[in-house]
């Protein structure tokens, strides 16, 4: 059932829309994720057990009194109800606070994590000292919330333990009262005496498992309220697969403004023919990637439509569409996998002779035969670390670049493809670029203009709106903002507007 739960989670986390991930810690999706699994569980098992036992006691219990004597039956009605209102009153807070208490534990989860995964800049800016104080205040978060939330149980357990007391004095007071008057039998006073010390017993027992059941509860509502946010970017019922034959792109009157009062993109319309290759270029900020990262479907626009050879990309299902575009990044991220299995990612169908044959072509094989792990693993099998850490940001960026060559998809997407690399394997590779570029529609982002000066045509983007279109040397007659941005850079230095 744990798992069951954690598998239907992760299922539906991985629906999430781009934005999803990056509102939140990962380290604290995952606690959710994993904690709801065993809660849920925990919970469901602990209801089943107790109702049992409480039925079965309750009634047997009853039956017994009223056989002996029905008045024996008084102070034990009287305690259920006393026991029954005292859970009313502190499950309730339990519950509550354990949400607040499972938010702490998510949280200081999720500032470990984040320190991990970024422990390069820990190192980096010696901030040590800082990052164990970060972790500490959600430490001393975390228990204050765990106190309040002990100390509810702690006031729960003096109130049952004083109704216990109670019911045991009653009980053997009304007991003793009884065979006093010749109306019971001193077995009558055993058995009513043995009884309510099994109930106390038991009552403790419960009272915990109770506890537990609604702190479990809590949990799960804590962990649902990030697993169960609904998915923003979704398919449509029975959504076609794209059909890509040509490979033309059009942007049609596009609006997006990432929940802001202002867009970032407004009213942009691009066609990009089929096999035709762009540059987009423009300072930062003005909305490249997002134009990019719309196309992918990552986010869904606010206004207008994106066609790929006329078919509306919000109409198709997002596996088929994300399956027709190849895509090279600035920030290349590998999975903690072996090499083998990050260029899989490609195309996992890929045979062999393809797989080295991309490899090659993308200059990665000058440097994966001498790769080696910590479990000795070597070569294609050498695991590279959590987003590719033991690699150099050029031999990750050089993955990156055969794993699209693998891919050979009808649309390419390269942001600043080679940022990474130094001049001499960037010439050495630009030959494979240029060949993998051949019979694609290219969109190209690069700052470094020199790289996409030979693109069929540069599109200029400023505050989310072309302002400029044409060829390298159009460009330049027209003294607009790219003949500027080229001059700076040319002229050996980057210019502030």
């Amino acid at each position: 059932m744990t798992s069951l739960i954690r598998w239907q989670n992760h299922t539906y986390v991985l629906k999430q829309s781009l934005n999803f991930f990056q509102s939140d810690f990962a380290g604290r999706i995952a606690q959710r994720i994993m904690q709801t699994g065993n809660s849920l569980r925990d919970s469901a098992v602990q209801a089943v057990d107790a109702l049992w036992h409480v039925l079965i006691y309750a009634i047997t219990s009853l039956v017994l009194f009223a056989e002996a004597d029905w008045r024996l039956m008084l102070p034990l009605l009287l305690w259920i109800a006393g026991y029954i209102a005292a859970l009313f009153y502190f499950v309730p807070r339990v519950k509550e606070r354990s949400v607040i208490s499972s938010d702490a534990r998510s949280k200081l989860m999720g500032r470990i994590v984040d320190g991990y995964t970024n422990i390069a800049t820990l190192k980096l800016f010696a901030h040590t000292d800082f990052e164990q104080q970060y972790a500490r205040e959600a430490i001393r978060e975390q228990t204050e919330k765990t106190q309040l939330a002990a100390r509810v149980v702690t006031s729960m357990d003096v109130v049952i333990t004083t109704l216990n007391g109670l019911l045991v004095v009653a009980t053997t007071g009304l007991a003793l009262w009884l065979w006093s008057q010749s109306l019971i039998t001193v077995g009558a006073i055993a058995l009513a005496t043995g009884l309510v010390i099994r109930i106390v017993n038991m009552s403790g027992w419960i009272m915990w498992v109770v506890n537990g059941i609604f702190e479990n509860i809590g949990m799960v509502q804590d962990g649902l309220q990030t697993i169960a946010q609904p998915v923003t970017v979704t398919d449509r019922p029975n959504a076609p697969a794209l059909k890509v034959s040509r490979g033309a792109v059009r942007f049609d009157d596009v609006d997006f403004h990432y929940g802001k009062a202002a867009n970032v993109i407004e009213g942009l319309s691009l066609d990009i023919r089929p096999g035709e290759k762009i540059g987009l270029i423009g300072p930062s900020g003005a909305g490249k990637s997002t134009l990019v990262n719309l196309l992918l479907r990552l986010y869904d626009v606010q206004g207008g439509r994106i066609l790929i050879d006329g078919q509306d990309i919000a109409e198709v299902s997002q596996a088929s569409l994300r399956a027709q575009i190849g895509m090279i990044t600035q920030d290349t991220s590998l999975l903690h996998r072996s090499i083998r299995d990050n260029l899989l990612y490609g195309r996992p169908d890929a045979s062999e002779a393809a797989l080295h044959e991309a490899v090659r072509r993308a200059r990665a094989d000058e440097f994966i035969p001498q790769l080696s792990d910590a479990q000795g693993r070597t070569g294609f099998d050498a695991h590279v670390g959590e987003r590719g850490v033991k690699l150099s940001g050029g031999q990750r960026q050089r993955i990156a670049i055969a794993r699209v060559l693998l891919k050979n998809a009808p649309i390419l997407i390269m942001d600043e493809a080679t940022s990474a690399l130094d001049s001499e394997v960037e010439a050495a590779i630009q030959e494979s670029l240029e060949t993998l570029m051949q019979g694609k529609t290219v969109i190209a982002i690069a700052h470094r203009l020199s790289t996409i000066a030979r693109m069929d045509r540069l599109v200029v983007l400023d505050k989310g709106r072309i302002v400029e279109s044409g060829s390298h040397s159009e460009l330049l007659e027209q003294q607009g903002l790219y003949a500027r941005l080229w001059h700076h850079q040319t002229g050996g230095f980057v210019g502030v507007d």
